[in-house]
C-alpha cells in the first residue's frame, strides 16, 4: 500500500509526472521497435522454426529479454544483452586489469571513462552476435546466401547494431530523464511486452480444454508464491553493527553507531544468466552443428557406424535442465557456483574494510585492518549461500512449473522473468520515494 500511495503521490507533482510520462513514452518507442521487421529476413520461416524449439532453451531466453523481438527479427531483435555483456565483461576486467580498477576510484572522470568503454564493446559484440544469428538462422530458410562479402548481410547487422545502440540510448536517457535504472526498465518492458502473448496462450489451452481450470489456479498460486518469496529474499539483509569513532565537535563530543547492511542476494540475477548460458552451451551447439542433424550417420574406428542424430539427441537429453534430473540437478549447482563467483567480483571485503578505517568506524569486537576483512569476508560466505540457495530454486522453478502445471509458458512461469520484474519494480519503487523525500526536505529548506 505504502508504494501505491508514492505512486499516487509522484503523480501529483509535475516535474515526477513528467520523468514517469518520460519512461512510458520510451517504452512505446521500444515496444514500436520491437515489431518494426529488418528487410531481407523471411520472418515467417523463423518463427516456424522457433515454434519447433529451434535453438533450444538459450535462444528463447534472448527471446525473452528481447520482448519476442528476436522471432520476428525487428531492428531490436538484439535487445539490450550485447550491453549486459559488455557491462560484465567491464566488471570482470577490472578484477584482472589495475588501471580499470583505479578508474572505478576516480568518481565521475573514472566512470566516463569506463562507459565510454562499455559502448564500444557493446558495439563490438552487438555485430559479432549479429553476424552468428544469420549463420543460425541460416538453417531455418529464413536467411540465404550468408557470407561476410554480401551487401544485404551487412545491411542486416548493421542494422541490429544501430537497434541495440538506439536501446542503449534510450536507457541512459530514461536513466538521466525518467525515474530509475533505463537498461533494467529496457529488460522489465521487454518481458512484459510477453505478457498478452502468454495470457493468450493460456486462454486458447483452456478454450480447446487441453489443460483444465485447476492448472491455471495451479500457476497462479505458484506465480503469487514465487513473487512473495522473491521480495522476502530480495529486501534481506545482515546488518553489520560499526561504530565510528567519538570526537570533539566545539564543545559537544560527537559519535554514532550505524550499521553496514550486506544483501542475502548480492549477485542479482547474472548467475542466472550465466548459468543458462553454459548449461545451454553443448545443446545449443549440437542444434546447430549440421553433422548432429537426426539421420545423420559417420564411420569412426572401432566403433563403427555412429549415428550422430542419436548422440546429439543424447547431449541435449544430459545438460538441458528440462530434459533430465542430472540437467537440473547441474544447472542448480552452476548457479550456486556463479553466485559466489559473481558475489567475489562486485565485492571487495578488502575495500569496504580500508573505507571503513578511513572513517574512523570500526565494528565491535573486531580488530581494523585484516580482522575486518576477514570478519566481512566470513559474513558474507555465509549469507551469499543463502542467496545462491534462492538463486537456484528460482532458476530451477522454470522448468519444474510448467511439468507440474502441464502449461509450457516459459515466461509466466519462469522464474528468472519474475525475479527481474520483482527485482525492477522494487528497485524504481525505492528510487520513487527517495525523489518523494528529496522534495519533502527542499521544501522544508525553504
Amino acid at each position: 500500500m505504502r508504494l501505491l500511495e508514492n505512486v499516487k503521490s509522484a503523480l501529483k507533482l509535475p516535474d515526477l509526472r513528467a520523468r514517469v510520462l518520460f519512461v512510458f513514452a520510451m517504452f512505446a518507442v521500444y515496444a514500436f521497435g520491437a515489431h518494426v521487421p529488418v528487410p531481407g529476413v523471411d520472418t515467417k520461416a523463423l518463427s516456424e522454426a522457433f515454434a519447433q524449439g529451434f535453438g533450444g532453451g538459450l535462444l528463447k531466453l534472448i527471446n525473452l529479454f528481447s520482448g519476442g523481438a528476436l522471432t520476428r527479427f525487428s531492428i531490436f531483435a538484439l535487445g539490450i544483452m550485447p550491453y549486459i555483456n559488455a557491462s560484465i565483461i567491464m566488471q570482470l576486467l577490472a578484477v584482472a586489469i589495475p588501471t580499470i580498477e583505479q578508474w572505478q576510484k576516480e568518481g565521475e572522470w573514472g566512470r566516463r571513462r569506463i562507459a565510454k568503454l562499455t559502448r564500444m564493446l557493446t558495439l563490438i559484440s552487438s555485430i559479432l552476435q549479429a553476424w552468428g544469428f544469420l549463420f543460425i538462422f541460416q538453417q531455418t530458410g529464413a536467411i540465404r546466401d550468408v557470407h561476410l562479402l554480401n551487401l544485404n548481410n551487412w545491411r542486416i547487422v548493421l542494422t541490429l547494431a544501430a537497434g541495440t545502440a538506439a536501446l542503449m540510448w534510450m536507457g541512459e536517457l530514461i536513466t538521466e530523464r525518467g525515474v530509475g535504472n533505463g537498461v533494467s526498465l529496457i529488460i522489465f518492458a521487454g518481458i512484459m511486452m510477453r505478457l498478452p502473448t502468454d495470457v493468450a496462450q493460456v486462454y486458447g489451452l483452456l478454450v480447446t480444454r487441453s489443460v483444465e481450470w485447476m492448472n491455471v489456479v495451479i500457476l497462479l498460486g505458484f506465480f503469487l508464491l514465487t513473487v512473495m518469496f522473491i521480495v522476502f529474499v530480495q529486501q534481506g539483509e545482515r546488518r553489520i553493527p560499526v561504530q565510528y569513532t567519538r570526537r570533539m565537535v566545539g564543545t559537544r563530543m560527537m559519535g554514532r553507531t550505524s550499521h553496514l547492511p550486506l544483501r542475502v542476494n548480492t549477485a542479482g540475477v547474472i548467475p542466472i544468466i550465466f548459468a543458462i548460458s553454459v548449461a545451454m552451451f553443448p545443446g545449443t551447439l549440437t542444434s546447430m552443428i549440421p553433422i548432429f542433424r537426426p539421420g545423420t550417420e559417420i564411420t569412426l574406428p572401432l566403433l563403427g557406424k555412429v549415428d550422430m542424430g542419436a548422440v546429439g539427441g543424447h547431449i541435449r537429453e544430459i545438460f538441458y535442465p528440462g530434459s533430465s534430473n542430472i540437467g537440473l540437478f547441474l544447472y542448480f549447482l552452476l548457479v550456486v557456483a556463479f553466485t559466489y563467483f559473481y558475489t567475489a567480483v562486485v565485492f571487495n571485503p578488502s575495500d569496504l574494510a580500508d573505507n571503513l578505517r578511513k572513517w574512523g568506524g570500526v565494528i565491535p569486537g573486531v580488530r581494523p585492518g585484516a580482522p575486518t576483512v576477514h570478519y566481512i569476508d566470513r559474513v558474507l560466505t555465509r549469507i551469499t549461500f543463502g542467496g545462491a540457495t534462492f538463486l537456484g530454486i528460482i532458476a530451477v522453478l522454470e522448468f519444474l512449473v510448467p511439468h507440474w502445471t502441464g502449461l509450457p509458458l516459459y515466461d509466466i512461469a519462469g522464474g528468472t522473468s519474475i525475479l527481474i520484474v520483482v527485482g525492477v519494480a522494487l528497485e524504481t519503487m525505492l528510487q520513487l520515494e527517495a525523489q518523494l523525500l528529496s522534495r519533502q526536505y527542499e521544501r522544508l529548506i525553504r
